[in-house]
């Protein structure tokens, strides 16, 4: 028996039992869409997070107190002192901007409407450092730092949800804790990054911040952002500033009582996450998948038992047992196959379907399917088919041709 036979008289089969074939099929397609749709949106995750990362730029690097991988005995606190000894360029050549901040989540109100958002108290170098642009105003100055001026920094969403506007509002009054802060400036559009989405921040001078609404001992800091000259010298600004904050902090054995991380780490870390998360998600839809090769055994099991006359029969002119065998496994192949091939269309629609939905609810991405995704939801549908196919064909092979044409 040829393959194009073998085909045919699968298709003859699947057209004699359309309800119950398009049935087995139809559990086919939910598993390969889910899988496609499942991959594509895993991905599709993994690519918003990581340009929101290399968004920050590949440059930065940022110095945290505390160490997070040893315990430290008596650590000491970051400090203005410490981010002036990092912008020192003969401790630090490979240092190009420095910015210390303090920030804390912190109410905020106007005219009646009020939430709570995150408060960052910043030097005028944190503009450079984060490459921060406005769509009006302008940024904090040296003066206003030194003169705790009560000025502020909007990002566009936190001003919609205050003002209903993100633009003509410089000049404006609001109030953070009950204390009002002009407005002179309003930051551009960056969404998301590794500390959460800019847009809802609200940037302050760092001496107001700590004067009025977050008292710091000892003049500490919560996080100094470092831009390093290039990104080819990111790691030897990392080992600067490690050696100019160990001797400052009197470190000469043990670890480090501060944490530096680059960009790098980032990505790194928010690849492994989200490449479990993706496999995690791949896995659960390939449950279904597996549920449909399961009906593909039941479907087969029975068409063995309806047609075990005309095996006989067949056996009885001349057919052999791999001759049957390749028959029965054509079609629960071909069943598989069929529904593999609606079921990437149908992956394609549900993906989109969910990438509109997390960009209603205010988390916009796309899902991403590649080819590579396609190809292994086919072949994985097509080794379901052959797998929940080879125990009913090998039944059919193996029936005797006395027995089967006795068979009522």
């Amino acid at each position: 028996m040829n393959v194009w036979q073998a085909i045919i008289e699968a298709l003859e089969s699947i057209n004699a039992s359309k309800l119950r074939s398009g049935l087995t099929i139809l559990g086919i397609v939910i598993g390969v869409s889910a899988v496609i749709a499942m991959l594509g949106v895993g991905q599709g995750a993994q690519n918003t997070i990581l340009n929101a990362i290399s968004g920050i730029g590949s440059n930065l690097l940022f110095v945290l107190p505390g160490n997070r991988q040893e315990s430290v005995r008596n650590p000491m606190p970051l400090t203005m002192q410490d981010a002036a000894a990092i912008e020192d360029p003969f401790q630090a050549p490979s240092v190009e901007a420095v910015a210390p901040v303090i920030d804390s989540n912190l109410q905020v109100s106007y005219s009646g409407n009020q939430t709570t958002t995150q408060v960052i108290g910043v030097t005028p170098s944190y503009q450079q450092v984060r490459n921060e642009t406005l769509v009006e105003g302008s940024f904090i100055t040296q003066d206003q730092d030194l003169g705790l001026a009560s000025v502020a920094i909007l990002g566009t969403q936190i001003a919609d949800q205050l003002f209903g506007r993100s633009n003509g509002l410089v000049g404006e009054t609001f109030y953070i804790s009950g204390q009002p802060f002009r407005i002179i400036g309003v930051l551009a559009p960056k969404g998301g990054s590794a500390f959460g989405s800019q847009d809802t921040n609200i940037l302050i001078p760092i001496s107001t911040a700590r004067a009025r609404l977050m008292p710091r001992p000892l003049d500490s800091v919560d996080l100094i952002y470092v831009s390093a000259t290039s990104s080819n010298t990111v790691n030897q600004a990392e080992n600067e500033i490690a050696q100019i904050l160990r001797f400052r902090h009197r470190i000469t054995l043990g670890p480090n009582d501060f944490t530096i991380y680059t960009q790098e780490d980032f990505i790194s870390t928010a690849s492994t996450i989200t490449g479990i998360f993706t496999i995690v998600l791949g896995g659960i839809a390939g449950i279904s998948l597996l549920v449909g090769g399961i009906g593909i055994m039941n479907i087969m099991l029975v068409s063995v038992t309806e047609r075990t006359r005309e095996i006989g029969l067949r056996k009885a002119i001349g057919a052999r047992k791999r001759d049957i065998l390749f028959q029965f496994l054509t079609e629960s192949a071909l069943l598989s196959l069929i529904g593999g091939l609606i079921g990437i269309a149908f992956g394609y629609v549900l993906a989109a379907v969910i990438g509109r939905i997390a960009t209603a609810s205010g988390s916009p991405f796309s899902a991403s399917i590649g080819i590579e995704s396609i190809l292994l939801a086919t072949l994985f549908s097509a080794a379901v088919g052959l797998f929940f196919g080879i125990y009913p064909a090998n039944r059919a092979a193996n029936l005797e041709p006395v027995e089967a044409l006795r068979y009522e």
